[in-house]
């Protein structure tokens, strides 16, 4: 079963009137510029990580309820939001509203769930208690919200832009820390050497390998030894294609290396452990255009078995793609909230024709520039 669509009122800089349906494929590229909205798309999806794990007060409490309500509860008293799940044997639809309350919170005053067998004439619906400050819907036994919710679990949002200095990615770390790859990478040396040792896994570890020395040929292997005198923790070092026992430290990879070698272990990790839902913030930072076109074939290559949503400014990323795959966002000045907008190749096809999905952008074609 997969995210088909999403509904969304009142969140950030999609407005609490009519709010925004944003369909969703296998393989969904948000394109837009800076300040349309796409991160906020992004940080929806966090945010429903934290409600998954009881924790929406300390999402909210972060973020502050004036950030995350559409210019705030003077304007708008709610976020809501539905989750449409497909499949060929029935439709699951999850809504939920958020609402204003002193001290400067949100508590869940509407959570319903929408069963639909396909060949079934009506839906079955029920709601869950609503009131409190966290969902329900993992302390709820019927079937359909035992499925909502691992599927709900299943969504990982991931950022890997910060490679300085002090990135927890550089950094030594707990050697058992390696359930999942974290959403910073910053586990990605315990990850990595976790899949090297497991003889279900090592395959897929070798082709990691394989896929950063295409990037970069001067690449090896992963050292992941634990480090010396302190069996418990281990650093993400590496050796040279020469042959040399010399040892390289995180902090001799490039950033953009450092990233891509971050992308391709999230992506190309056994199919039992990747999540069920990737979300991708602006995947090409710091990559160089070869990159971006390997990154892209990777892509489509996990997408046969998980979905996934790139949010990106990348024209060189959006070529790689069809029209079908895009949503552009773009900000509505009369209204002063985002809109996303569904690409269709059969309407483009003259334009397609002659130009491609990058240069449309470029053109303003497509919608989604400043």
């Amino acid at each position: 079963m997969k995210l088909r669509e999403i509904r969304l009122k009142g969140y950030k800089s999609i407005d609490g009137q009519n709010g925004q349906v944003i369909p969703l494929r296998d393989v969904t590229v948000l394109l837009g510029a800076n300040g349309s909205g796409k991160s906020n798309l992004v940080s929806f999806f966090k945010m429903l990580n934290f409600m998954t794990t009881g924790a929406l007060q300390q999402y909210v409490g972060k973020q502050g309820v004036s950030r995350l309500l559409f210019y705030g509860p003077k304007q708008t008293e709610s976020i809501s939001f539905e989750l449409k799940f497909e499949d060929d044997a029935a439709h699951d639809t999850y809504e939920v509203k958020l609402s204003y309350g002193l001290p400067d919170r949100l508590f869940i005053s509407g959570e319903k769930i929408t069963y639909h067998k396909m060949g079934e004439p009506k839906p079955q619906q029920y709601f869950l208690e609503n009131g409190g400050a966290e969902s329900e819907l993992k302390m709820d036994k019927r079937q359909t919200s035992k499925v909502l919710y691992s599927l709900l679990s299943g969504i990982r949002t991931y950022q890997f832009h910060d490679t300085s200095d002090t990135a927890k990615i550089k950094d030594r770390g707990y050697v058992d820390d390696a359930k999942y790859l974290r959403s910073d990478a910053g586990n990605l040396a315990a990850f990595l050497k976790m899949l090297k040792d497991h003889n279900k896994y090592t395959k897929y570890y070798e082709r990691i390998v394989r896929h950063i020395q295409r990037v970069m040929p001067q690449f090896g292997d992963f050292d992941l030894e634990p480090i010396p005198g302190n069996k418990d923790y281990v650093r993400l070092n590496w050796k040279d294609a020469s042959g040399s026992d010399y040892l390289f430290d995180p902090d001799q990879i490039s950033d953009g290396s450092l990233r891509f070698m971050a992308l391709v272990t999230l992506l190309l990790q056994p199919p039992d452990l990747l999540p069920k839902f990737i979300v991708l913030d602006e995947p090409e930072l710091g990559l160089h255009p070869a990159a971006i076109a390997e990154l892209a074939g990777i892509l489509r290559s996990a997408a046969q078995k998980t979905q996934l949503l790139l949010a990106t400014q990348s024209t060189r990323l959006v070529d790689e793609f069809s029209a079908d795959d895009l949503v552009v966002v773009e900000r509505n000045d009369e209204k002063n909230c985002s809109i996303f907008k569904t690409m269709d190749s059969e309407q483009l096809k003259d334009w397609l024709d002659r130009y491609s999905l990058s240069e449309l952008w470029e053109k303003n074609v497509l919608g989604g520039q400043p």
